[in-house]
């Protein structure tokens, strides 16, 4: 008997908890629920779920001080589902260690996508080990990582060294955000602070690897925030 993944939501307002619960359940997972800050943090200690679930706008603690204080002390995935869209507050909680982000109302396939995403990238699943993966095939999309190769529909695609670096964060973290922040000091240092460099690359990895480089398909931007790869593509019906 399979053990269902635990899914804890921390949010103050009962539609939006049970529209949740309701969908959780209804795809073979278990769910606890809180309404306050506190007790969030309580039973992210005490139940050790499989990913967390956190508004921002909580009638007790703001969730930005929730999501500070689990990240003390634990790696568990959480995803924050906010009414709060602002560019600033998205980049604040993920560079404080949010795995994700989801501003409301949002629909279904993309609340599961993200859990889905979220579990795959869990120190339960991975063993802790979260990039110890050799290689990642997305669509037409290959990228071997002992062998520091990248190919599309077959063909050898070449790229500089940073048009690597970047792209082989991306696909190792394939589905999550990643600020612009985070990649710049992962691939030129701590010290860096220079987007337009970062940008420059990106376009010039697009270029190679979309087909049309204004709509694409791989590597998704996160208006304002960072950049998301996509963790399979989406066939038009």
């Amino acid at each position: 008997m399979d053990i269902k993944p635990l899914i804890l939501i921390i949010e103050d307002e009962d539609t939006i908890c049970n529209f949740i619960s309701a969908i959780l359940n209804a795809n073979g997972y278990q769910v606890t629920k809180v309404s306050t800050g506190k007790e969030g943090i309580s039973m992210a200690a005490s139940y050790s779920p499989d990913v967390i679930l956190l508004d921002l706008g909580l009638p007790d603690i703001d969730g930005i001080e929730v999501l500070r204080n689990i990240r003390q002390w634990s790696k568990t995935p959480i995803v924050v589902v906010s009414a709060r869209g602002y560019e600033r507050e998205k980049v604040e909680a993920l560079d404080l260690g949010a795995d994700d982000y989801i501003v409301k109302p949002f629909g279904t396939s993309e609340l599961l996508a993200r859990i889905r995403t979220a579990i795959r990238h869990s120190p339960k699943s991975t063993g802790g080990e979260s990039n110890g993966m050799e290689k990642i095939t997305i669509g037409e999309l290959e990228i071997d990582y002992s062998k520091r190769r990248v190919s599309l529909s077959g063909r050898r695609v070449h790229l500089t060294p940073v048009e690597y670096k970047i792209l082989s964060l991306l696909s190792r973290n394939a589905g999550k955000v990643l600020t612009h922040d985070y990649i710049m000091r992962e691939v030129w240092g701590l010290y860096t602070n220079d987007s337009h460099t970062l940008r420059v690359n990106m376009a010039n990895i697009r270029r190679k690897l979309e087909e049309n480089p204004a709509e694409p398909k791989y590597i998704l931007t996160e208006v304002g925030v960072g950049y998301r790869m996509v963790e399979e593509l989406h066939q038009e019906k």
